[in-house]
């Protein structure tokens, strides 16, 4: 691999070192930076070998992973990490970075995940529900704008029934028939889901939120990673643009669950995959923990790219919650979706997840030009169009 010989002229940040050879100088100092040159080396080839055959074994990617984090010394990997990803995306995706106008329907939700603001268990979350004719409303908002998908998200709210969201679902159908439908509305039944579909919905949301058992029930009361897994198998099944997931520093995640999620990932094989970082709520059980790292997410979705390539991988809104750049920082290693607020003004602040969520200003649906300036200025382009996953595109023609 020529680049990887390249690499070894350099140290960690990046910058020329001057050989030693020849004078005499085999000291302790020098045994640990061979060493090191060598682990550059190993860390280069298992980014190359990333990017070339779109997967790793386990035991490489937790070895890259461990390698990655925080350390300064692995600036040199990170940074052609990042780049390899970006050129993956560049492949098959070009410059293009799609936005998604989203409606948060509901902020009611019988679940009680302890890492979420508007969990059943909050007594002080300030609840709503959009009736029809507000989502109505929000759609035609977002189309004039030039939306051509609308993602309808909300919490697991026991008033959406089958009848509720599939009439709206057949009316947004017929008043928009050029735009994607995307739902985010938690774990149905699969026959709930059939009906969603047929009604007219092309895209669903569903985060597996973790790949092991026994922590997806930590942060899941009376839930189970089994019927998340039955939920992702029954719409992928159904035929819908299938997404998954999981938050970035949620407590006493290791890079082993990391590993494990990726291998999931890797074999759900799903359409979209949405990662952020873990940002916690003042009124919930993980109200005084640290929140998740920029950094590592934005690792973590360059390793996604060059993992399921064609992926629609989003650069979410906790990114820019966290760093002014981070959705930047996004976009840059690989990320090609933004999804801006198209919800009712009064509402907004109310679908309240996590502490300092954004959801107006540069935020705001309606702030499209401005939108499309930050995504310039980082070197892409918008595109308004449905956006859907290659593969599934060439099967599914409206």
């Amino acid at each position: 691999m020529e680049p990887v010989k390249e690499l070894t002229k350099y140290d960690y940040t990046g910058q020329p070192q001057k050989s030693s050879a020849g004078r005499g100088e085999s000291t302790g100092a020098g045994l640990e930076s061979e060493e090191s040159a060598k682990t550059l080396v190993e860390m280069i080839g298992l980014v190359e070998k990333l990017a070339v055959e779109s997967d790793l074994e386990d035991n490489a990617l937790l070895k890259l992973l461990d390698y990655l984090d925080g350390q300064p010394k692995a600036a040199a990997v990170r940074a052609h990490l990042i780049e390899k990803a970006h050129q993956k995306r560049m492949e098959i995706y070009g410059n293009r970075v799609f936005l998604r106008g989203l409606i948060e329907v509901s902020n009611f939700c019988k679940r009680n995940c302890v890492y979420c603001g508007i969990r059943a268990g909050n007594p002080k979350a300030d609840r709503y529900r959009l009736t029809a004719d507000q989502v109505l409303e929000s759609c035609r908002i977002g189309y004039d704008l030039g939306y051509r998908t609308f993602v309808m998200q909300g919490g697991e709210d026991p008033l959406h029934t089958d009848d509720f969201l599939t009439a709206l679902i057949r009316e947004i159908r017929e008043r928009f028939p050029d735009c994607a439908i995307t739902l985010s509305l938690g774990e149905r039944s699969r026959e709930s889901y059939q009906a969603l579909f047929d009604a007219g919905a092309d895209r669903y949301l569903l985060r597996h939120e973790s790949a092991e058992v026994n922590y997806y029930q930590r942060f899941h009361p009376g839930m189970t990673l089994a019927d998340r897994k039955q939920c992702l198998e029954d719409l992928k099944d159904i035929g819908y643009q299938v997404g998954a997931g999981f938050m970035v520093g949620l407590p006493g995640q290791s890079n082993q669950l990391l590993v494990q999620d990726l291998r999931f990932l890797k074999t759900l094989d799903p359409h979209m995959i949405g990662i952020g970082p873990f940002i916690p709520h003042h009124e919930t059980p993980l109200s005084d923990q640290t929140s998740g790292c920029v950094d590592k997410t934005v690792v973590l979705l360059a390793i996604i790219r060059l993992l399921i390539p064609k992926v629609l991988l989003p650069a979410t809104t906790a990114l820019g919650s966290l760093d002014p750049s981070g959705r930047e920082l996004g976009i840059r290693a690989g990320a090609n979706v933004i999804m801006p607020n198209l919800s009712p003004m009064d509402v907004r602040k109310k679908y309240d997840l996590y502490d300092g969520k954004l959801s107006t200003g540069e935020e705001a649906a309606e702030s499209r030009r401005n939108i499309e300036r930050r995504i310039e200025d980082a070197g892409f382009a918008v595109d308004m169009a449905r956006g859907d996953h290659p593969d599934w595109r060439n099967k599914n023609v409206y």
